[in-house]
């Protein structure tokens, strides 16, 4: 039941967010809401899942508490590990089933609630150039923005290969516009504070530069999905064609000319690599909440003990604020692969896991 009341909270945000303005707008029919809600649940069951169940241990143990129900199962010999080991095997099995919402139900799912959302939209916009994946769909391109809001953008990295791929430039600027031509179907990409290099002459780039990115040569049929949208196979496949990318562009370079480039990436933090391992550690992370959340909710609704369903619930959203900051200061550090943001994700886990088999252990001698 708590999995079902989260999954419509969650549900009723994004269709609020996503759908509920294109039915307003008279823009989509019922049918088409339906199926857009429909591709959005196995998305939020990312969240619902380890939310609902951290929520239910909290309310069920800590009505057993309150009622003296564990007292008396305690009294006719039965230890505390026993009473819990069902409902961690439980927690376990939703593990499983967590892994597989994460690693591909979801992002699936999610692509496809994307691909009906791009085609209701206008045919060439500025959402053709998506924040927070490398964009690979222009020839000679690799292009990832950080920030795109609404033409305004932020943190945006251009690697722009010529002659096959034994020259490559590569520029980065904090902030910059997009400006799109209509009639030529060209996007301008205005960049402001720029610093890059060109390789392998050397010569550095600075201050304002302009992109222009014809969209006419746009791979047709091929609108890859964000990062935080793909599969685990998927992931790997991008990881691996961007490093493949990257080190094509220095394989016909000199040491000390690969030095320099490596110099040069280090300063702007340009490691494209970095936001796709930090997603694959997340997705992976995610699976075992479910496992940590039940271990660290047994001992706290014992605890706490108290009958009211809104005590319960309120503890359950503290700790899931506390889970998931960790994973939204990771993935605001995923430029930043000095401070190994793909290790953060998995911090949450540990903590609770920890905290919550301690806890655990101190209850079942405590009673």
């Amino acid at each position: 039941m708590t999995v079902a009341v989260f999954t419509f909270v969650l549900l009723l945000a994004d269709a609020v967010k996503e759908v509920l303005p294109l039915l307003v707008s008279g823009q989509v029919k019922f049918g088409v809401v339906g199926q857009l809600i429909g591709l959005l649940i196995p998305f939020v069951w990312v969240f619902a899942l380890p939310m609902g169940m951290l929520t239910a241990t909290l309310l069920i143990f800590g009505r057993l508490s309150a009622d003296q129900e564990l007292t008396a199962v305690r009294s006719s010999g039965i230890s505390l590990l026993s009473i819990t080991s069902p409902v961690l095997l439980l927690s376990l099995a939703l593990c499983g089933i967590s892994a597989l919402v994460n690693l591909d139900w979801g992002p699936r799912c999610r692509v496809a609630f994307t691909t009906v959302m791009f085609r209701l939209q206008t045919e060439f916009s500025t959402a053709q150039l998506p924040e927070g994946r490398p964009i690979k769909e222009f020839p000679n391109h690799i292009i990832y923005i950080g920030k795109n809001r609404n033409g305004v953008l932020q943190n945006i990295r251009i690697f722009r290969f010529e002659k096959g791929a034994n020259s490559v430039v590569q520029i980065f600027s904090p902030r910059g516009e997009i400006e799109t031509d209509v009639t030529n179907k060209v996007i301008y990409l205005h960049l402001h504070d720029c610093k890059g290099v060109s390789l392998p002459s050397g010569a550095l780039i600075s201050g304002d530069f302009t992109a222009p990115i014809d969209m006419a040569q746009q791979k047709k049929g091929e609108r890859r999905a964000k990062i935080t949208d793909m599969t685990f196979n998927e992931l790997r496949d991008e990881m691996r064609d961007v490093e493949r990318r990257v080190s094509a562009s220095l394989q016909n370079l000199t040491p000390e000319q690969i030095r320099m480039a490596k110099s040069e990436l280090k300063k702007q933090r340009a490691d494209p690599t970095s936001p796709i391992r930090v997603q694959i550690h997340r997705q992976v992370a995610f699976s075992f909440a479910c496992f940590g959340f039940t271990l660290l909710g047994i001992p706290l609704g014992i605890r706490v003990h108290r009958r009211e369903t809104n005590i319960g619930i309120g503890i359950a959203l503290i700790l899931v604020a506390l889970y998931y900051s960790f994973v939204l200061l990771a993935q605001s550090l995923d430029n930043r692969p000095e401070w190994a943001p793909h290790l953060l994700v998995w911090l949450p886990n540990f903590i609770f896991q920890a905290m919550g088999a301690v806890l655990l252990w101190r209850a079942n001698r405590g009673m």
